[in-house]
């Protein structure tokens, strides 16, 4: 009789050569069970904790991906400090809005994803080629985001081709979008985008963008229930990442922190925030 691999602590030969360069279909073949997408849910809407407002803004050189903290699950706050930005991968990252669960596993699963093909095909996706997959993973939770458990994910990164940082969005359908840019998702996306909108120009220095992304995050959560400002008593700053050729940088807890206490001072002698041209 044929030992179980199981039970001799073997992995099964299939686990060892891969023939696929997708980790997600790898599971999907061995292990489907673990694919977010076909967990099976009690019936009707499900209840649960939901990150809110996420931004991001090109500049000549990078790209700037951030997010405020605070998660929600009806009208109360679930938590503060929620982190809602990831490195995908060394050039590109992600930010999450939508289930907060659900979103936090799928970003894991993504960076599996992109570590896996590396791995396998000695070289790296394209920029390109990590957005198809990401909406390809949503598309996948599309059964989940009908009962309520919807994720929406804003992705940016450094295009090694092109020498540009570039912006895609997503609906619940995995329908990809590329931004021009600024770009925002989540709850406070409206007041987000308006923020950006009248503040953003093509020629960002660096630590401008970051500022014009904070800026938009105050603005949402000035409109936006579900949105946290900067937590000045419990020290709780939005999460700001930068990327560039040099790869993905989180900004330090002392410079966010900074740039938040800059941008919560003016505000002070500007509650509406700073003033566009008219022309």
């Amino acid at each position: 009789m044929e030992a179980n691999p199981r039970s001799t602590g073997r992995l099964p030969a299939a686990f060892l050569t891969p023939g696929s360069s997708s980790f997600m279909d790898f599971l999907a073949d061995h292990s489907p069970e673990l694919l977010p997408g076909n967990r099976k849910l009690p019936e009707g809407i499900v209840e649960a904790p939901h990150g809110t407002t996420i931004v991001a803004a090109t500049f000549p050189g990078g790209v700037v991906l951030a997010g405020d903290r605070r998660a929600t699950m009806g009208n109360m706050i679930a938590q503060r400090d929620m982190q809602k930005v990831f490195p995908a991968d060394e050039y590109s990252a992600v930010g999450i809005a939508g289930s907060a669960g659900l979103a936090v596993e799928m970003v894991k699963l993504f960076q599996l994803e992109l570590e896996h093909f590396e791995k396998v095909e000695g070289a790296t996706l394209s920029l390109e080629g990590k957005a198809n997959r990401l909406s390809t993973m949503i598309r996948g939770n599309l059964g989940m985001a009908m009962q309520g458990l919807a994720v929406v994910p804003l992705f940016a990164g450094w295009d090694e081709s092109r020498e540009q940082g570039r912006i895609f969005s997503y609906d619940v359908t995995g329908g990809r979008s590329e931004e021009h840019g600024f770009a925002a998702t989540g709850s406070g996306s409206i007041f987000a985008r308006g923020s950006m909108k009248k503040l953003y120009r093509s020629d960002l220095s660096e630590e401008q963008a970051t500022t014009l992304v904070v800026q938009a995050l105050y603005d949402a959560a000035d409109d936006d229930s579900a949105t946290g400002g900067p937590d000045m008593a419990r020290r709780i700053f939005p999460i700001v990442t930068v990327i560039t050729d040099e790869g993905f940088r989180r900004l330090t807890e002392e410079e966010s922190s900074e740039l938040a206490r800059s941008v919560t001072e003016r505000r002070l002698e500007q509650p509406e925030g700073p003033r566009a041209a008219l022309l």
